[in-house]
């Protein structure tokens, strides 16, 4: 038996320090909890009185550092009674000599290890688990064979079902099912009855947001781990943990890994079961676990997999496959069942971005699911019911989401790696989860933006938005309009285009609505359209839409002169978030009019408005969009005016674009879609998306009729297609087409997964319920296979 070989900085982990020796100061802690204790005080003197001599710094050791609860409650039998005990184990133990003062007094001396019901578990475990170790030779040993043994001897396995996770070994063991917090408290009590210097470990949440966890550390010549009731044979240093403890963050509050200190430290255990507790001490751990030379292969992601009881929803064992589009077996095994840690899925590390094939087999039963890998960690579920349909009762996992998002934020863990996230819903549930989540999304976002509202600045990368707004008319039942107005200037000193700000604010006024008019972040010459500004807006667009009740289908953007060229570079490239725009005497650069296909678009320009041919250029774009509109005669709606007499200020003739731009509304689901990459790649457009590589100047053009979707033009290798059932019946097979050939027949799948997913953009009307990943056939990747 032995330890896996580990780094020196996990071996060597800083042991906790001595109190203070100077007797001034150790008479005063020591005075300070007697006083403490108030009527308990009288116990605890008796146990200072009682105590062997040879015993007296343990007993000073304990009460210098109890909580307060013991300090007020613990009797002076069980404090004497405890002390003796610990010390006698520590003199028959083979590996006395081995182990330093400090670390009998704060890993085998304590009586508790967090805050779990006091037990008299001492003399009862040292006579029932002597045995377990015959034959150790030091503590590493010992507690790799106590593992082993211990829990089906006391007939006590893993089960989300636990009464509650801080349970003590008495309550585990009555009940026989406990959590990894519970498994952990009887395995250290376990180690301590025998002199085996142990303690509990844990992290609030994994840095993938998977969930919470707690282990035991094993001191022996440096500490070192093992997941309680999971032995990994003789060694230490295994567990199934190793590579999310390895991402762990030793500054984030919320993700890096603690070990529990008897002996108080600055530093709190963070009880996630119980956050009104404090007085549970602890040292911050992470580095060693992140120095334990587990590396995530470089492109990958990891991937779990579970399969679940239909009608229970607990884990079951099932074959699984992972296979990759050429139907290769890549990855197999067997997925988990509820006698592992609620964590412990099985799981592999796949290339981020590639398609794969899941495959679960179970009795006669099979079930093949096609997925991506994204940019994150995530969890897939099959649930069973005996035949291969996916399908979940109509009212558990909306129930299940309202559990969720009851929770603290902090506590939730990410929604990807929750159960129900990829249960598939009917119409009903998703309608439900939408309101769910849509409205908690809301409450979250409402509550860190106010003060940023408030100060009318949005602050991004470093840059900083300021806006100022008035509003107009009485709000529609609908909510607000929204009138997106960008100042002139561009390449100019600051107070120059502060100049320009403050008339942009009183430019024009509305009937109705809400008149934003922010100024620009920068003062370069492409102030209203660098790659910052889409970003930028969408936060300015979300913001109006939580504090001012704006309606997201009426949103209109406006500009003059340097505006008027944001106007036509952020038009054609955020189509999707406006209902209309209006450019006013700017000129567009390189960028092209295709992306206008479903927006409504006006030009107004001074007829002798000469410079960089802003005239001639609002010309060209009108023959443009008349061309394209005659081609395309649902696409392109378009007016443009050449103001007589006029030149670069049109004396507030062009303010007529504004009624011209309110009588129409966003459309969200066009029956096509033509988007044309600009400078500022985007990755989302109307009901598209893609992770792919994206070409410059990309040109994507796609349809929809029916139970159809087309995609006629595209040189990118894979698109998302967003479904929704306002445009598309989700219970009724879909078939996709790319090039005329069929990359897609099937019935797609509600989940709050997607729901979720198209809700980030902060859009509460751009939300969707299911999604197609389908691939290019003939793209490069595909062709070479």
């Amino acid at each position: 038996m032995g330890l896996a070989v580990l780094p020196k900085s996990l071996a060597q982990d800083a042991i906790i320090t001595e109190p203070n020796n100077s007797r001034a100061t150790a008479a005063s802690v020591l005075e300070s909890s007697l006083s403490q204790a108030g009527a308990n005080r009288q116990e605890l003197e008796k146990v200072l009185a009682g105590v062997p001599e040879s015993q007296k710094d343990s007993a000073i050791f304990l009460i210098e550092n109890m909580p307060p609860r013991d300090l007020k409650g613990l009797k002076a039998d069980f404090l004497l009674s405890e002390i003796q005990l610990a010390h006698e184990a520590m003199d028959k133990a083979p590996w006395k000599d081995q182990i330093p003062k400090e670390i009998f007094l704060n890993n085998i001396l304590p009586y508790v290890n967090i805050n779990e019901r006091r037990d008299a578990w001492r003399k009862d475990f040292r006579e029932r688990f002597a045995t377990l170790i015959e034959g150790a030779k030091t503590p590493a040993q010992a507690a790799a064979m106590l593992n082993q043994k211990l829990f089906p001897l006391v007939k006590v396995k893993y089960s989300t079902q636990r009464a509650k996770a801080d349970q003590s070994p008495y309550e585990s063991m009555q009940s026989g099912l406990a959590s990894c917090t519970g498994l952990s408290v009887l395995l250290i009590d376990a180690c301590r009855s025998l002199a085996i210097p142990a303690r509990f470990v844990g992290t609030p949440l994994w840095s993938d947001n998977s969930g919470n966890h707690s282990w035991v550390e094993v001191w022996d010549n440096g500490w070192h781990f093992t997941g309680a009731a999971e032995p990994s044979g003789d060694q230490l240093d295994q567990a199934w943990f190793i590579g999310r403890a390895s991402t762990a963050k030793r500054d984030d509050l919320k993700h890096a890994i603690y070990a529990v200190s008897f002996q108080r430290t600055p530093l709190k255990f963070p009880m996630v079961w119980d956050r009104s507790i404090d007085y549970i001490s602890a040292v911050n751990v992470t580095d060693r676990y992140t120095n334990i030379g587990f590396k995530i292969p470089e492109g990958t992601q990891m991937v779990s997999f579970r399969a679940l009881d239909k009608q229970t929803s607990k884990r079951i064992v099932a074959n699984l496959k992972v296979l990759d589009t050429d139907g290769k077996v890549i990855a197999e095994g067997k997925t988990k069942n509820e006698s592992f840690d609620a964590n412990d899925h099985l799981h592999f590390y796949l290339k981020q971005g590639q398609i794969y094939w899941v495959e679960y087999a179970l009795e006669e039963t099979t079930y093949k699911k096609e997925f991506t890998v994204s940019d994150r960690s995530e969890l897939f579920d099959w649930r069973f019911d005996g035949s291969s349909s996916d399908s979940n009762s109509d009212a558990t996992v909306v129930e299940e989401l309202k559990a969720y998002l009851g929770k603290p934020v902090d506590a939730r863990g990410s929604i990807n790696s929750q159960s129900f996230a990829t249960v598939p819903l009917t119409l009903e549930q998703a309608q439900a989860a939408e309101k769910l989540l849509v409205a908690d999304y809301q409450e979250r976002v409402k509550e860190s933006r106010q003060s940023e509202f408030q100060r009318k600045t949005i602050e991004l990368d470093g840059l900083k938005m300021p806006f100022d707004y008035k509003v107009f008319g009485d709000k529609p039942q609908s909510g607000r309009s929204l009138y997106i107005s960008m100042h002139g200037g561009g390449g100019a000193p600051a107070q120059v285009n502060d100049s320009q700000w403050e008339n942009q604010k009183k430019l024009y006024r509305v009937d109705e609505g809400v008149y934003v008019a922010p100024r620009a972040p920068t003062n370069t010459w492409n102030l209203w359209h660098e790659g910052h500004i889409d970003r930028f807006f969408d936060r300015l667009i979300e913001d109006f839409v939580l504090f001012e009740n704006v309606d997201p289908d009426k949103v209109y953007l406006m500009g003059y002169s340097a505006g008027g060229d944001g106007v036509y570079q952020l038009a054609p490239r955020m189509a999707d978030r406006f209902a209309a725009a209006a450019m006013m005497a700017g000129h567009p650069n390189e960028t092209s009019p295709l992306g206008l296909r479903n927006l409504p678009f006006t030009i107004h320009m001074g007829e002798k408005d000469g410079a960089y041919n802003r005239n001639k250029t609002a010309e060209t774009w009108r023959d443009s969009l008349a061309q394209l509109n005659q081609e395309d005669p649902k696409g392109y709606t378009h007016f443009v005016k050449l103001h007589e007499g006029k030149g670069h200020w049109m004396d507030r003739q062009d303010a007529e674009a504004l009624p011209w731009m309110n009588k129409f509304t966003r459309e969200k689901y066009p029956m096509k879609i033509v988007w044309k990459q600009d400078d500022v790649i985007s990755r989302r457009f109307y009901w598209l998306a893609t992770q792919a590589d994206i070409p410059e100047r990309a040109l994507t053009v796609a349809s929809r009729q029916g139970q159809s979707i087309s995609i006629l033009e595209s040189p990118l290798a894979e698109l998302t297609v967003f479904l929704k059932d306002d445009f598309v019946d989700c219970n009724q097979d879909v078939k996709a087409t790319w090039h005329d050939q069929v990359v897609y027949s099937g019935k797609p799948i509600r989940n709050i997964a997607c729901i979720e997913e198209s809700l980030q953009r902060g859009d509460p009307k751009g939300v969707f319920y299911a999604k197609l990943i389908i691939k290019n056939p003939m793209s490069k990747t595909t062709t070479e296979k």
